[in-house]
């Protein structure tokens, strides 16, 4: 029998969403402005665990002139099948199942009261770290939901490792412990890849650019604090 661990909802986790939110976002310079206002609410932030990789990743994203920010970014978030920003992707690829997928995410965002922007698809990670951030309870549904997404992720960085991987270890480990069924699902889509069908999807693909992730979600980190 699989003994699970309690779902791990500490009262800081809406922040640690938003602020991960940020950490992912393209580093355009409206996204490189947010990092003094990231810097500012990571006290709030209880667990030192999260607090630090947080912090580990704002002082990267420091360190770099801002071209090399965004070439690192797009070698790190390069849309391949296995390090997309794109959640219901792992699962689905290309497919009408994933077209589903993302109509009922949009359908998700908007019983919460949250119109998702037409720019971005709905399963973008970032844009569904900030739905989480506003709307905890939904938003942790819809990051359950999307788990295979994020673990694949969080793997595929894992094995460089790449300097975004503490953003995915803070959000992944506030999630419930997985069970078997769902860890044999995550080892056969990583040996197999998402399903490719792809006839009349082309608007369910993943942008050619990530530089389309800037406009989806909010700039202040304020209203989480």
């Amino acid at each position: 029998m699989t003994v699970r661990r309690a779902v791990r909802r500490a009262p800081d986790t809406p922040l640690v969403h938003h602020l991960a939110a940020v950490l992912l976002r393209y580093p355009d310079a409206a996204t490189l402005a947010c990092l003094d206002d990231v810097s500012a609410a990571l006290p709030a932030v209880t667990d030192a665990a999260d607090r630090a990789r947080l912090a580990a990743v704002t002082a990267h994203l420091r360190s770099l002139a801002p071209t090399e920010a965004a070439q690192r970014y797009v070698a790190a978030f390069d849309h391949t099948r296995r390090r997309s920003l794109h959640l219901t992707y792992y699962r689905h690829g290309d497919t009408r199942a994933r077209g589903m997928a993302l109509l009922a995410l949009k359908h998700t965002y908007r019983q919460a009261g949250l119109e998702p922007p037409e720019a971005e698809l709905p399963d973008f990670l970032p844009l569904v770290l900030e739905f989480a951030a506003l709307a905890p309870e939904a938003g942790h549904r819809v990051l359950v939901r999307c788990r295979a997404g994020l673990e694949l992720l969080r793997r595929a960085l894992a094995e460089r490792p790449d300097p975004y991987l503490p953003v995915l270890e803070a959000v992944c480990g506030r999630l419930p412990r997985p069970g078997r069924r769902e860890r044999d699902t995550w080892r056969r889509l990583a040996a197999d890849g998402p399903p490719e069908e792809g006839v009349g999807l082309e608007p369910f693909a993943p942008p050619a650019h990530p530089a389309t992730a800037t406009a989806s979600t909010s700039t202040s980190t304020g209203r989480d604090a």
